[in-house]
């Protein structure tokens, strides 16, 4: 094992590497003096698998809930799958508080309610439209039910037709005509008639939420080059999944301003805001009440399932379900209340996969009585037989005193004059590519203004810039650090040479089924201290073309100092099993949305940093105990370093990295290997260094100074003596081990 020095191998296994190496010699792969253990282009490594090389998940996998053995590892886990949600939404940190100027007219009168257009900015350019339903006659506080509508044509405005109508009506889908045609009319105009306010907003796209287009939001499909470069990107492009800016966001940011706008009004009951939505709007329902505890109550219809996760683009975002998935979502409401109906669809086994585990999830939360779910036996849906339950769900949860069954009353239908925002009094806002532009880019500035408002000065402020930006990476990475359980080492060979001794191990993460080569190097009078040294080569960067070690290394090796290199995902014996892809993976689905793929899979980054992870913990946890690690990296793989210092910095002693001149800012192809989703939102590669203190740091690179991000942070801490700026280029990793040897 490594770092044991008095390891001996078997007879026979020295006996069979010679034979490999006398073969491989032979075959001309091999130089004279070279060890069988320094070949990783003819590897002799038996091949191994690796889960990271397997097929990717997609939105049509299968997403188990399994719920928490108390309220504590529940409050643990809750919290990271809520920042989660805010990290792939874009809404990390929360939107900052602003007045909502609502713009509220056109009140039409009915008997026992009104209803009024209303229309608001949620940022600059980006609009909120819906109507507000009042009830008559009813004394304040009032509940109030927002009711995202979803995937219906023309949203809002939905009409099925007389002929569908008939034929839902005949089915049992539907009791009578006026609801049945107008089904998403019916339900805000119930519950009014219940006592509650009701606001039915847009989703981006449909009715009167033009301001970005339906084409863009819900049926994006290809890359455009003339909205993907550096300076003018529009959605879907790197550059807007590098600021966590998707279709899903802008709805949710529109969910939570809808929800800051409905609490600000005097007449609403705080204690008693519902949602409910079905199908899209079902997703904007649980993603809302999953990061918002001012929603009290919510119902979402056909969508909580444990199987299609949602097809649309604006369902899906980068980051949103790794390792997690629309049971867990709904259970985050726990122990408020929630409803479900499940139809003839993807979530048809709601009730023996996802509400069994919901139920004893919200018994352990002491509320076994507040989760209800049912399947009913018609398509897709959000008809007369769901929404009767739903009106019973807000009765009893909101305490409205009716007696069951309630049941629909016939009403007349607004027209579409009667419900748009937009009249020549309030004319409509653009919704060209220019707009959407406007609004991306504002959005981009306003939360890149937000990010630089948290640059610490003192403890306490580093202390909340560690909570927020080192929270959204510790999302954008996916993995903590693994224990001691979760690794095992195979040694594939080991080897005495001159001064020191070279394992060749298999590093097996057994939780997530990966394996990290590594090459280490042992010296026979070892000090205690181990320096991973990453390069773009992968662990061949620690020697020359004739296997010796490469001169900074053995210089290090000299000093006492043990070395490892390590292959991350892609390179060195990955690519012995299968061959390197020149484009990130994707997912079988024919439309280029990265959401697609990242929003179910690690980008390629996280899986490579994973691999730093897996070598930092075997040598924390190795029996040896080393008392100090320290990570060097330069390329490419400084970069890495650096993510996996700012994920794990009280692990590493020093931290030496030349990124060179990259910035994840530069990326504008979607496939790029590279790309690494809100990178340029929480501040690129000086974002990431900014987040390594306490660990000393060493930084080469294309800066002249140290970035102010970095010494603001090291400077909070009280570090700054901690860090060295090495100016130029020339003699850099000779320059970082004179560093690394200072301790």
């Amino acid at each position: 094992m490594m770092f044991q020095k008095d390891d001996q191998f078997s007879i026979e296994r020295r006996e069979a590497l010679q034979n490999i190496g006398w073969a491989l010699f032979s075959a001309g792969l091999l130089q004279a003096g070279t060890p069988a253990a320094s070949l990783f282009a003819a590897e002799q490594t038996p091949a191994f698998k690796d889960s990271r090389l397997g097929e990717l998940k997609d939105l049509n996998s299968y997403f188990p809930f399994t719920p928490s053995e108390s309220p504590e590892a529940w409050e643990k886990r809750a919290e990271y799958v809520q920042r989660q949600i805010k990290v792939a939404a874009g809404v990390w940190p929360e939107p900052e508080n602003m007045k909502i100027d609502a713009t509220v007219h056109g009140k039409v009168d009915r008997d026992e309610y009104t209803v009024e257009k209303v229309f608001f900015e949620s940022s600059p350019g980006l609009y909120v439209t819906g109507n507000l339903y009042r009830p008559k006659g009813k004394q304040g506080p009032l509940p109030m039910v927002l009711s995202p509508h979803g995937h219906f044509q023309n949203g809002r405005f939905y009409d099925s037709g007389e002929t569908r109508v008939k034929a839902d009506i005949e089915a049992g889908a539907e009791k009578y005509e006026v609801g049945g045609r107008y089904p998403l009319q019916a339900r805000c105009v119930q519950l009014a008639r219940m006592g509650c306010m009701v606001f039915h907003y847009d989703m981006l796209g449909y009715a009167d939420g033009f301001c970005l287009s339906y084409d863009l939001i819900h049926r994006f499909s290809k890359q455009r080059p003339e909205m993907s470069s550096a300076k003018d990107w529009g959605l879907f492009s790197a550059q807007s999944e590098l600021r966590l800016i998707s279709a899903l966001g802008l709805q949710t940011l529109n969910s939570i301003r809808a929800l800051d706008w409905v609490s600000s009004l005097p007449e609403v009951d705080k204690t008693r805001i519902g949602i409910t939505g079905a199908s899209g709007g079902g997703t904007q329902t649980f993603i809302l009440a999953a990061i918002d505890d001012r929603i009290t109550a919510a119902f979402p219809a056909v969508m909580v399932s444990t199987a299609m996760q949602g097809g649309c683009t604006c369902e899906n975002a980068t980051y949103l379900r790794i390792g997690t998935g629309n049971v867990e979502f709904a259970a985050l409401l726990a122990p408020r209340p929630l409803g479900m109906t499940a139809a003839n669809d993807w979530t048809k086994e709601i009730e023996t996969k996802g509400l069994p585990e919901l139920k004893q999830h919200f018994k352990m939360m002491g509320a076994p009585d507040k989760v209800v779910g049912k399947y009913y036996s018609f398509p897709h849906n959000y008809n007369y037989v769901s929404r009767a339950m739903m009106y019973e769900f807000f009765n009893r949860h909101f305490k409205l005193g009716f007696s069951s069954p309630i049941v629909e009353a016939d009403f007349k239908p607004l027209t579409k004059a009667e419900m748009t925002v937009w009249s020549k009094q309030y004319p409509a806002p653009p919704g060209d590519e220019q707009s959407e532009i406007k609004i991306l880019h504002t959005l981009a500035r306003n939360n890149a203004r937000q990010i630089k408002q948290l640059t610490p000065n003192d403890q306490k402020s580093l202390a909340e810039y560690r909570r927020v930006v080192g929270g959204a990476i510790e999302v954008m990475v996916g993995r903590s650090l693994p224990g001691a359980d979760d690794l095992e080492a195979e040694n594939i060979s080991e080897d005495q040479l001159t001064g020191y001794r070279q394992y060749h191990t298999l590093i097996k993460n057994k939780q997530f089924g990966e394996v990290t080569p590594a090459l280490f190097c042992l010296p026979d009078q070892w000090n205690q201290k181990v320096v991973i040294w990453l390069t773009d080569a992968g662990k061949s960067g620690l020697l020359k073309p004739d296997g010796k070690l490469a001169g900074p290394v053995q210089r290090l090796v000299d000093a006492g100092t043990a070395v490892a290199g390590i292959d991350v995902l892609y390179q060195g014996e990955f690519n012995q099993l299968q061959a390197a892809p020149s484009e990130m993976p994707v997912v079988k689905n024919p439309r280029e949305f990265a959401g697609y793929t990242l929003g179910y899979n690690h980008p390629v980054f996280a899986k490579q940093v994973h691999d730093i992870l897996n070598a930092l913990a075997f040598c924390k946890h190795h029996e040896s105990n080393p008392q100090s690690i320290a990570l060097a990296g330069f390329g490419f793989s400084g970069v890495r370093a650096a993510a996996a210092c700012a994920h794990s910095s009280n692990l590493i002693d020093q931290l030496a990295v030349d990124p060179g001149d990259f910035r994840f800012a530069e990326i504008t192809n979607i496939r790029d290997l590279r790309l690494w989703p809100g990178a340029v939102k929480y501040g690129d590669v000086p974002g990431l260094l900014s987040l390594c203190e306490p660990a000393a740091l060493w930084l080469a690179g294309r800066s002249a100074a140290v970035p102010k991000l970095v010494q603001a942070t090291y400077n909070s801490a009280g570090l700054l003596n901690k860090v060295e700026l090495h100016q130029g280029r020339e003699n850099r990793e000779n320059a970082a081990v004179d560093w690394l040897l200072k301790g």
